[in-house]
């Protein structure tokens, strides 16, 4: 399926921008994915800008606690790599975009030490390298013991300012603008505080790159930041692009319980403790991941997610157990100071005490749905990271594939606007956006609509699944829908602009499109599951959801004829 190249006319109500800067591509978002794909763009001479919602360094990288998973061990190849990931893929991973990642993606991160990167190093002066759910062999490499993500954006967040690059933090982007011909032409933008501007604006640039992280915050209880609100899925959908796999979000199976009513980020307990030999145990102290699979507790996290639901289940409990008592104070000191201290903030103690543990919402597989070089099917709009769907993670992505994936698609996304600039003298044409719209095309959500979606998103489209629970959680969400709607067209009335209502009606956007395809997905395949259709449906569902929105506001879905996604565009040839 090609690009039609044309906008839904769809943008949330806003002010009219009132200031405005120009460039060559704008990066929305400072994580791995979209801090690499700046410097490398700045590198080569191309007028760059980045725009983060909160801080530089605020992102979803800095929470990555494991590590970045390669094949550079001795005895590892990028083929054991591929295959890891298929199989964790469940069957919908586009082989293709996963060779692209395997392959690329030693150098990649070689590349990122030379950035000013510092991994942990064995003894003997190479990296160390650990073990997670779903690898067969030690190839997640990590730093600061359980701090790589946040010494991954450091080094890359130090690399942005050492090459002076134009930076705008504290701006939640608002809506994609496009010329006459429906190509990408910049972002509107809201900068929340003080800095060198204020209000609505907008960054004109041919190049867009999306790389603003997940959408986690659709639930109540979830791994990811606050500002994970799925502002690039909906700004995606809202300028026509289309959605893929928003149906397999992936539960991180331990996540530290805070009780039943904990809201909000929650803090992790990496893969990489279960990697370094803990076990996981209910109340009487029994492994019950031993049998399960033959990688127990570090079977693939779909598979780790389920045992313990099921576990909970069948003693009515509310969490299971997660012991580590045999590392010793001085292994949890320096391999996992991070978590240890998390541990004890809430008044638990990992060495002396199993840690409880519960899964929660922690990384969205789909995304906005691109090719090999990162290209959605609008002209000119690029995504990488979380925000994407490349086909590398299918049905569930493999662990620490995630900081692997952004940097080696970040480079790919770079390299072809490289190469559209010197066909086309980027800088001699920067396409003038049609107008502002005067009366606002999307109604806007009350802020504490964000709670009630989180609420509806936990009890009917979480861990577990069924047609009854999907069709309730559908029904509400539409209530949502349907009121906010209604208030604009007959009353032209909506909530006041501002970024609570932002980001409450992104939420329900994807909480929209996640629900519609998690009811049309009628089977259990990686991370989505369906209790009511609990086998995997290769012959009917080994194929991707695809969704994008219609101008009257409704959803177009559709599905490919293989797990292997069809091209974007055809602007220029299609790599293999």
């Amino acid at each position: 399926m090609t690009s039609t190249g044309t906008s839904t006319g769809i943008r949330l109500h806003a002010p009219a921008p009132g200031w405005s800067v120009t460039a060559d591509v704008v990066v929305v978002g400072s994580g791995v994915a979209g801090l690499t794909a700046a410097l490398r763009c700045d590198a080569a001479g191309l007028r760059t800008v980045v725009v983060t919602k909160a801080r530089l360094d605020d992102g979803s990288t800095r929470w990555a606690q494991g590590g970045i998973a390669a094949a550079l061990g001795e005895g590892d190849t990028p083929e054991q790599h591929l295959d890891d990931t298929l199989v964790a893929g469940a069957g919908l991973c586009d082989e293709d975009a996963v060779r692209i990642l395997v392959t690329e993606g030693p150098d990649a991160v070689r590349r990122l030490i030379e950035t000013g990167a510092h991994f942990d190093e064995s003894e003997e002066g190479g990296l160390e390298l650990t073990r997670e759910g779903g690898h067969h062999r030690r190839r997640i490499a990590h730093a600061g013991g359980d701090a790589t993500g946040a010494e991954i954006s450091r080094a890359l967040v130090e690399a942005v300012r050492a090459r002076g690059l134009r930076t705008v933090e504290n701006a939640l982007v608002l809506d994609l603008l496009t010329d006459t011909d429906g190509r990408t032409a910049g972002v509107t933008l809201h900068v929340m505080g003080e800095g060198q501007h204020d209000g609505v604006g907008a960054v004109h640039a041919p190049a867009v790159v999306l790389a603003t992280g997940g959408m986690g915050q659709v639930f109540s209880a979830t791994t990811n930041p606050s500002v994970s609100t799925g502002d690039g899925v909906a700004l995606a959908l809202r300028a026509g692009a289309e959605v893929s796999d928003l149906e397999f979000v992936q539960f991180h199976p331990t996540v530290l319980f805070l009780g039943a009513d904990a809201e909000g980020q929650q803090p992790l307990v990496s893969e990489a403790v279960r990697g370094e030999g803990a076990h996981l145990v209910d109340a009487g102290g029994v492994r019950f991941m031993t049998g399960q699979h033959e990688l127990a507790e570090l079977a693939p996290r779909d598979i780790v997610a389920k045992g313990i639901m099921r576990r909970m289940q069948e003693q009515d409990a509310e969490h299971m157990y997660l012991d580590a008592r045999h590392f010793g104070a001085h292994m949890w000191e320096h391999r996992f100071p991070t978590i240890l201290a998390a541990c004890r903030a809430h008044g638990i103690d990992p060495v002396t005490q199993p840690v409880p543990v519960a899964p929660a919402a922690h990384y969205a597989s789909g995304g906005v749905r691109t090719d090999s070089r990162g290209r959605t099917t609008v002209p000119g709009l690029y995504a990488c990271g979380e925000v994407a769907c490349t086909g590398v993670h299918g049905a569930n992505r493999l662990a620490s594939n995630s900081l692997l994936e952004g940097l080696v698609y970040a480079e790919r996304i770079a390299a072809d606007i490289v190469g559209g600039h010197e066909e086309n003298s980027l800088h001699a044409r920067v396409p003038a956006p049609v107008a502002h719209p005067e009366k606002p095309a999307h109604p806007l959500l009350a802020p504490e609509a964000r709670f009630a979606i989180q609420r509806i998103m936990t009890d009917g489209a979480g861990v577990l699944r069924s047609a009854a629970s999907l069709e309730t959680a559908a029904e509400r969400i539409q209530q949502l829908h349907t009121e906010a709607r209604d208030a604009l067209d007959v009353h032209g009335k909506t909530a006041e602009p501002g970024v609570d209502t932002w980001e409450a009606t992104n939420l329900l956007c994807v909480a929209r499109v996640l629900v519609s395809a998690a009811r049309l997905r009628e089977e259990t395949r990686g991370c989505h599951w369906r209790e009511d259709k609990g086998e995997r449906d290769d012959t009917n569902w080994r194929r991707h959801i695809v969704v994008r929105l219609n101008p009257d506001r409704t959803l177009a879905v559709h599905t490919t004829d293989t797990p292997d996604f069809p091209p974007t565009q055809h602007s220029r040839p299609q790599e293999q």
